[in-house]
C-alpha cells in the first residue's frame, strides 16, 4: 500500500507579512483620503530631485542600507479606547515582527492619551521596512465629568475593533510560530478593517457633542466603531521643499515645521501636516436623518536624521524649549517666520557636523571597517586607538537613523489638526505602569536600542580589522 506525505508549508517572515500590510495600508487610505497620493507623488518627486543633486547623500544612504527602504517607508497613528484594544493591537502587530518602543505621554501637552510606536527593531528588518505605527490609548480618568466618562467607558466597552478571524489568525501565529503565505495574506485584509474609516457615528448627535466639547479628540476615539487610521506619514530628504511646494498641489500646509531646524547634519525627526478633513458623518439613532462633520484624519510628512544620545536629548529639550517659551505661533501662521528664525539661531549651540556630534557623544552612529582598513589589517600595520582607526580611513561611521517620534511634535502634530482653539492642560502626571499593564508588555527603551546597534557595529568593526575589545574613547 503507497502513502502519500504532504510537506508543511513553510511560514512566511514576519517583514513579507509587515511589507504587505504597509502596502494594503497605503492603497486602503490614498482610496478614502485623495490628497494622501497627491502627497505621495509631491514626496517622490523631491526625494528624486535631492539624490540627483546630493551624490555623496545618495552614498550614505547606500552604505547604510537605507536607500531602498526610502519609498516604502510610512508611519501611521491610530488612537484606541479601551486597555483590551491596546492588548490585542500588540499581539496583531507582533505577527508583523513590530514590537513597542517607547512610552509618550501627551496629556502635559494638552491631549488626553499616552502612546507607544509599534515598530521593528533588528537594523535588516528596518531596511527592509521600518513601518511604524505611534499607538495611543484614551486616558479615560482625564474625562472631568463623571457621568460623560462612565458613559464613554460603557460605549467603547459595547466595540469589537477586531475580526474575529483576525483574532483566530493571531492566535494561529502565537500558537504554531508564524503563518503561511495564504494565511498571511488573509491576515491582511482581515487587520485591515480595524483601521477602515466609517462614515457611521455609533452615538447620537447630542451625545458626539458632548464628547467633542470635553475634547475633540475623545470624541474622535469614542463615536466610531473602529480605530480609524487618522494618518500615513511619507518620508522625504527635504522637508522645506515639500512644504513649499504643497501649496502648488492645492495642499495648505500647517505653520510652522515640528522638531529641529533645518540643518547640514539632519538630527531626530521633522514633521509637517495639512490640517485634517471635514468629513460628514451620520449619527445613530437618527435613521441618518442627521449629518455632521468629523475632522480627524490629515496628511502628514517628516524627514529623519540621526538618533541623539541621552546626553544630546537633554540638549535637544532645552534648546527647543528655550524658544517654544519665548515665541508662540498664533492661528493662521502669525510669528512663523520669527519663530523659525529663533529656532535655527538657538540650535547654534548644536553641533553641525557628523564628526563633532560623534566625538562629543551626541548621537549614535554605525561603524564599519573600510576596505582600505581590511586590506592594511592583512599586514598588521593599524594603530591601536579606534579614533586613530578613523582619522586613518580605516574605520569608517554613518548616522543612525532616528526611528522613534517626539511628544512634543507629536502633540503639535495633534492640535493643530484638532483646532487650535483648544489648548487644554491636564493637572496630572504620565501613567506609564498603568499603559504597560493594558499593553501586557514593557515598552523597549529606545535609547538602549540605539546604543547597542552603536556598540554591536563596533565590535564588528573592529574584529573585522582584528581589534576586537577596543573601546571607542569619545570627547565630552
Amino acid at each position: 500500500m503507497s502513502r502519500s506525505f504532504s510537506m508543511p508549508q513553510a511560514f512566511v517572515s514576519p517583514d513579507r507579512i509587515r511589507s504587505l500590510f504597509t502596502e494594503a495600508m497605503s492603497q486602503m487610505y490614498r482610496a478614502e483620503v485623495p490628497q494622501y497620493g497627491t502627497l505621495i507623488e509631491l514626496v517622490a518627486d523631491v526625494n528624486a530631485g535631492c539624490l540627483e543633486r546630493d551624490p555623496d547623500l545618495r552614498a550614505r544612504l547606500a552604505r547604510a542600507g537605507e536607500l531602498e527602504r526610502i519609498d516604502v517607508e510610512r508611519h501611521g497613528a491610530i488612537r484606541l479606547g479601551m486597555a483590551d484594544e491596546l492588548f490585542t493591537i500588540r499581539r496583531l502587530f507582533a505577527v508583523m515582527g513590530m514590537q513597542p518602543v517607547g512610552y509618550y505621554d501627551l496629556s502635559v501637552a494638552g491631549v488626553p492619551v499616552h502612546s507607544t510606536s509599534f515598530r521593528p527593531i533588528d537594523e535588516a528588518a528596518l531596511n527592509v521596512n521600518p513601518f511604524r505605527v505611534f499607538t495611543s490609548l484614551l486616558r479615560l480618568e482625564l474625562i472631568e465629568d463623571e457621568g460623560l466618562r462612565g458613559e464613554a467607558e460603557a460605549i467603547l466597552a459595547k466595540r469589537r475593533i477586531y475580526t474575529p478571524r483576525a483574532v483566530a489568525l493571531i492566535e494561529r501565529h502565537e500558537h504554531k510560530g508564524g503563518l503561511t503565505e495564504a494565511e498571511a495574506t488573509e491576515f491582511v485584509a482581515e487587520a485591515l478593517e480595524t483601521f477602515r474609516w466609517h462614515g457611521e457615528a455609533t452615538v447620537s448627535a447630542d451625545t458626539y457633542k458632548r464628547l467633542h466639547d470635553a475634547h475633540r479628540l475623545i470624541a474622535d476615539v469614542v463615536s466610531f466603531k473602529g480605530p480609524h487610521i487618522n494618518h500615513l506619514t511619507p518620508r522625504t530628504l527635504d522637508i522645506d521643499a515639500v512644504q513649499a511646494r504643497m501649496p502648488e498641489r492645492g495642499i495648505t500646509p500647517k505653520a510652522v515645521i515640528e522638531g529641529p531646524p533645518r540643518r547640514h547634519c539632519d538630527i531626530l525627526l521633522r514633521q509637517t501636516s495639512f490640517k485634517a478633513l471635514e468629513e460628514t458623518i451620520a449619527f445613530s439613532g437618527d435613521d441618518g436623518a442627521i449629518k455632521g462633520t468629523h475632522t480627524a484624519r490629515f496628511g502628514e510628512i517628516e524627514q529623519r536624521g540621526v538618533a541623539l544620545t541621552a546626553k544630546g536629548r537633554v540638549l535637544y529639550d532645552q534648546l527647543l524649549a528655550s524658544v517654544r517659551g519665548e515665541v508662540q505661533v498664533g492661528a493662521g501662521g502669525a510669528k512663523a517666520g520669527a519663530y523659525d528664525h529663533e529656532l535655527a539661531a538657538r540650535f547654534k549651540a548644536l553641533p553641525d557636523s557628523w564628526d563633532e556630534l560623534r566625538r562629543a557623544d551626541l548621537a549614535f552612529f554605525r561603524y564599519s571597517a573600510t576596505p582600505a582598513g581590511i586590506a592594511a589589517a592583512a599586514g598588521s600595520r593599524l594603530p591601536s586607538d579606534p579614533e586613530a582607526l578613523i582619522a586613518g580611513g580605516y574605520l569608517a561611521f554613518t548616522p543612525i537613523v532616528y526611528e522613534d517620534f517626539l511628544p512634543v511634535s507629536a502633540a503639535g502634530i495633534f492640535q493643530s489638526n484638532l483646532g487650535t482653539d483648544q489648548q487644554q492642560n491636564y493637572a496630572t502626571r504620565s501613567n506609564r505602569d498603568a499603559f504597560e499593564a493594558a499593553l501586557g508588555a514593557t515598552v523597549q527603551d529606545e535609547l538602549a536600542l540605539y546604543a547597542e546597534r552603536q556598540a554591536a557595529s563596533l565590535d564588528s568593526a573592529l574584529a573585522a580589522l582584528g581589534l576586537a575589545g577596543l573601546p571607542l574613547k569619545t570627547v565630552a
